[in-house]
């Protein structure tokens, strides 16, 4: 049987384990999907705490730091802090291979093998059973709702896909989101279900565990909710109705009354901003920051840039429309679920590289809007030739479901409507000429709509 490590507290406290993980961990962190200064060296690394999960396994939380000036939306200049789950054996499995961060050649772990720990189905499983034992570890605090039985012995596996966060399926029944990004204060992924549960909404799953941390204070560390076996991604299912050429229009609608009922608890659940004014300066001029910060990152911005302004001068002066509420922040096809008869919302983290505290602020429900309506335009630009038309129909049939449940229609308010989506189309052009150069044509060329024809 592999060895696994055990590692104590030592007189040099946090010191002493970055000198067997730091190079490992300066190596392996630009390469990971969710590190937010992915493929820029890690010149600074710090240990801000170490718990022994259990043996073989350290939970850590880094911070990182990198060269060079943060992109729009981006990186902090002062660092990350990073949630990981690390284990220490001597040699590994071959399942485990993909799982290798690397071998330790100095300090506590010297000749050790450490590896991500949730690729590792022993240690998946251990979690879990930390979830349905609430309890501490160190700075840890694993918490559950009494309400839920969540059954022991449940088969872990690690979904294997482009995300900012890592996910855990346990037997088809419950699913875990790690959260790897960590920022302090209680998380969107844990306050909004909760809170959306209480009352009473159905279309988002609700948490039946968690855990957190004192260090930084309060920081969400991942939340555990039940799975939904058998529902397909909106995105999925779009793609798959351009492929058969079938219409979208009847999902689409549906979608747009399920999104107006996320948004009429939303606005129970929290407090809203009446002052619409006031608020809609403050937004445009948000707007007008990430826009100048993005011409500067994608050139290819710069011949647009004036008309893409005037949609955000447009909504500083606009005083109509819905009170700003919590929102989900990030809606787009790929956060939602059909289960054939229902669509779920899921994913309330909002667009990770903001901070937290934006992310936690009353917004526009048009943000949300715009953001799924950018998404049917996406979806409509993977067909080939490109069908702008069924785009223009899901997103027709989509605000009329909306207005239907609603009571107000996004498409009576157009200024508002364009301010926004031209917003979302701006941080699709910088995350797609980051992530995805290939895929940078499909928000130029809704670039060039709002800003020349105005929508």
């Amino acid at each position: 049987m592999p060895k696994t490590a055990s590692l104590r507290p030592s007189r040099n406290g946090l010191a002493q384990p970055l000198a067997s993980l730091g190079g490992l961990l300066r190596e392996w962190l630009p390469q990971q999907r969710w590190f937010a200064g992915r493929d820029r060296p890690v010149t600074d690394l710090g240990l801000l705490s170490m718990t022994e999960l259990f043996p073989g396994c350290l939970h850590l939380l880094v911070r990182s730091g990198h060269p060079g000036l943060p992109t729009p939306g981006g990186t902090p200049p002062h660092g990350d802090c990073y949630q990981l789950l690390l284990g220490v054996r001597d040699r590994l499995s071959p399942r485990l291979g993909r799982a290798l961060i690397g071998r330790a050649d100095e300090g506590p772990l010297a000749g050790l093998l450490v590896y991500d720990a949730l690729q590792d189905p022993q240690a998946a499983g251990l979690l879990l059973e930390r979830l349905r034992h609430p309890g501490t570890a160190g700075p840890l605090r694993f918490e559950a709702d009494p309400a839920v039985t969540v059954p022991a012995g449940l088969t872990p596996r690690l979904l294997d896909v482009e995300q900012s966060n890592s996910s855990l399926v346990y037997g088809d029944s419950f699913i875990l989101k790690v959260l790897r990004r960590v920022q302090p204060g209680v998380h969107p992924d844990l306050e909004v279900p909760a809170a959306l549960a209480r009352q009473g909404c159905a279309r988002v799953p609700a948490p039946a565990a968690w855990f957190r941390t004192a260090r930084p204070q309060d920081a969400t560390l991942g939340v555990l909710q039940p799975f939904l076996p058998g529902a397909s991604d909106g995105w999925t299912l779009a793609l798959r109705a351009l492929t058969s050429g079938h219409e979208f229009t009847a999902e689409a609608y549906e979608l747009g009354r399920a999104t107006a009922d996320v948004h009429l608890a939303l606005a129970t659940a929290f407090p809203c901003d009446t002052r619409s004014m006031r608020h809609s300066r403050r937004t445009a001029a948000a707007m007008t920051e990430r826009l100048d910060a993005a011409v500067h990152y994608v050139p290819a911005l710069r011949p647009y840039a004036r008309g893409l302004r005037a949609a955000f001068d447009g909504l500083a002066g606009f005083g109509a429309g819905p009170a700003a509420q919590r929102v989900h922040g990030d809606l787009h096809l790929g956060q939602v679920l059909s289960t054939g008869s229902d669509w779920f919302v899921i994913d309330f983290e909002g667009e990770p590289s903001r901070p937290l505290a934006e992310r936690r602020s009353a917004q526009s429900p048009v943000r949300d809007i715009a953001g799924m309506l950018r998404s049917f335009d996406y979806a409509a630009r993977t067909s080939l030739p490109w069908r702008p038309e069924w785009a223009r129909r899901c997103r027709e049939a989509y605000c009329a479901g909306y207005a239907a449940r609603a009571g107000w229609d996004p498409r009576r308010t157009p200024g508002l409507l364009r301010a926004y989506e031209t917003d979302r189309a701006v941080y699709e052009v910088v995350y797609e000429a980051r992530h995805r150069p290939d895929w940078l044509p499909v928000p130029m060329s809704a670039i060039e709509r709002l800003a020349v024809r105005g929508g």
